[in-house]
């Protein structure tokens, strides 16, 4: 493996601090580099975006559960909402895992990066839905979940950047949202890593250390890394205004996804 580990740390320590600073998962950041390191690694092409996307959704799993606590801590986490919408996270997550485990690569791509130039325009405008309407019932919230849990799974991300908008759509407060979509983003995190183990187990010309598709001598650095980064960043995003690291994070969203798309295509 070389010296990949170093490269993995520091992508850790990268999407960790990102993900303290400015509040976004780092499985935006991490899918686009992993692919560049895969393929330096010269795994299989067939997998490299499939390995990436699993590995940075295992990755959100500890991430994840280290905000929900956080949150639940401050009494932010509405468990009624995250009740009414698990179910509906857990078959969109599944529909999504068995779609991944066997979509293209050229498909997977495409449909990645059409949603980081989307999370990527959002942070630049700072687009936030006004207060309209109250929650849905039951099968509302179903398929707000199945959406949330179906397009997080496929991009590696937690959910925040879906359940946030909706849920203060929904009358939701802002703080109450952020801590109630960590919530939601934490069973996601869950099922999908179990979809991609499932849907890569058995298939050949993968790493050594793989675990179906995810490889765990990758993960294993990443989390290390974003564990110890993460609450530097949250400590610097109470004295640093972020709204400018924003529109330069996202810029750095345009050109990774672009890259990747390019290096896969």
């Amino acid at each position: 493996m070389e010296i990949f580990w170093l490269w993995y740390l520091l992508l850790g320590a990268g999407a960790g601090f990102l993900a303290g600073l400015l509040g976004i998962g780092g499985g935006l950041v991490q899918v686009p580099v992993l692919v560049f390191l895969f393929s330096a690694q010269r795994i299989s092409p067939e997998h490299v975006l499939h390995l990436a996307l699993g590995t940075a959704m295992a990755s959100v799993l500890f991430t994840s559960a280290s905000s929900v606590r956080a949150h639940h801590f401050h009494r932010a986490v509405d468990w009624s909402i995250v009740k009414r919408m698990a179910a509906g996270v857990a078959f969109g997550v599944a529909l999504a895992a068995f779609i991944a485990g066997r979509a293209p690569t050229r498909a997977l791509a495409i449909f990645f990066t059409a949603f980081v130039y989307c999370a990527a325009t959002q942070l630049i405008l700072n687009l936030r839905p006004n207060a309209q309407r109250a929650l849905p019932g039951t099968f509302g919230m179903f398929v707000a979940g199945a959406v949330v849990g179906g397009i997080s799974s496929l991009v590696a991300a937690g959910g925040g950047l879906l359940s946030v908008p909706y849920l203060t759509w929904c009358n939701v407060s802002v703080h109450r949202a952020i801590g109630t979509a960590a919530a939601v983003g934490f069973p996601v995190a869950i099922a999908g890593s179990i979809g991609y183990i499932v849907n890569g187990w058995g298939a050949t010309h993968l790493p050594p250390g793989s675990l179906g598709y995810i490889y765990s001598p990758a993960l294993f650095w990443i989390v290390v890394a974003s564990m110890l980064a993460a609450p530097l960043g949250a400590r610097l995003a109470h004295r640093t205004p972020t709204g400018t690291l924003r529109k330069i994070f996202a810029l750095l969203l345009y050109v990774l996804a672009t890259r990747m798309l390019w290096e896969l295509l």
